[in-house]
């Protein structure tokens, strides 16, 4: 089964009495576990994809279906709590809350957006923080740490939740060479570990030489997609 299934989306933004096509006509599908790119130049329609996938966003026209569900049938409240449950997020600036530590980031979601039990809280947060290798980092703030290490925190927020798909939009622009590898990395080591989707959003050719499906948006419009074979992330790497 899809994890997403799009038909015939089409985006149409008015303002005033000018109707801007930002997608147009796009059907695709993505399967559970997948690593994917939407690649483009600027105006080329990503990002207001990634919106309409991460429902912060609803199409004018056509379909889509997110782990079975038909979203653009959801009200706002609705769609509010079926990103709670199934949709985790990473930003380009990381988008950490500057009075939190690096425990409580991590921590956030399942207070606010899932009321986890106090015990499953902090079970889920200790895993993450091991598994970023941030967990001698847990009572710092974001101001104490590195780029890269706030973007690993980033990355275990947004699995906090055990979401089905994670949506990444421009997530190593702010990271040096080095140090974006080693994230891509460990975003793919995720993937392999909880059987996640991460969906980017990038102009940045390292995420596009690291996905797995590579679909390329022109003008709104979908103009290819490639398959590249890729096997699982290498255990034991270093963190960034």
């Amino acid at each position: 089964m899809d994890l997403i299934s799009a038909r015939d989306i089409t985006k149409i933004y008015r303002i005033g009495e000018v109707e801007i096509t930002a997608i147009k006509n796009l059907s695709f599908t993505i399967s559970p576990a997948s690593f994917v790119s939407f690649v483009g130049p600027s105006g080329s329609g990503k990002t207001t994809l990634l919106n309409l996938i991460g429902c912060l966003d609803m199409p004018t026209e056509g379909t889509m279906e997110i782990v079975g569900v038909k979203t653009p049938a959801l009200g706002w409240k609705e769609r509010a709590t079926f990103r709670g449950e199934h949709i985790g997020f990473i930003f380009q600036d990381f988008n950490l809350l500057p009075v939190l530590t690096v425990y409580e980031n991590i921590e956030y979601p399942l207070i606010m957006v899932q009321n986890v039990e106090p015990a499953e809280r902090k079970k889920r947060v200790l895993r993450l923080l091991d598994e970023v290798g941030m967990a001698d980092q847990k009572g710092k703030y974001p101001d104490q740490i590195s780029g890269g290490q706030k973007q690993r925190v980033a990355i275990a927020r947004a699995l906090s939740t055990n979401p089905k798909l994670v949506l990444a939009d421009e997530p190593t622009a702010n990271l040096d060479h080095a140090t974006a590898y080693m994230v891509l990395g460990l975003m793919k080591k995720m993937r392999d570990e909880f059987n996640t989707t991460f969906i980017f959003s990038t102009h940045d050719p390292k995420i596009v030489g690291e996905a797995e499906i590579i679909y390329t948006l022109e003008d709104g419009a979908l103009k290819s997609k490639q398959v590249v074979k890729k096997g699982k992330a290498a255990r034991g790497r270093k963190h960034a």
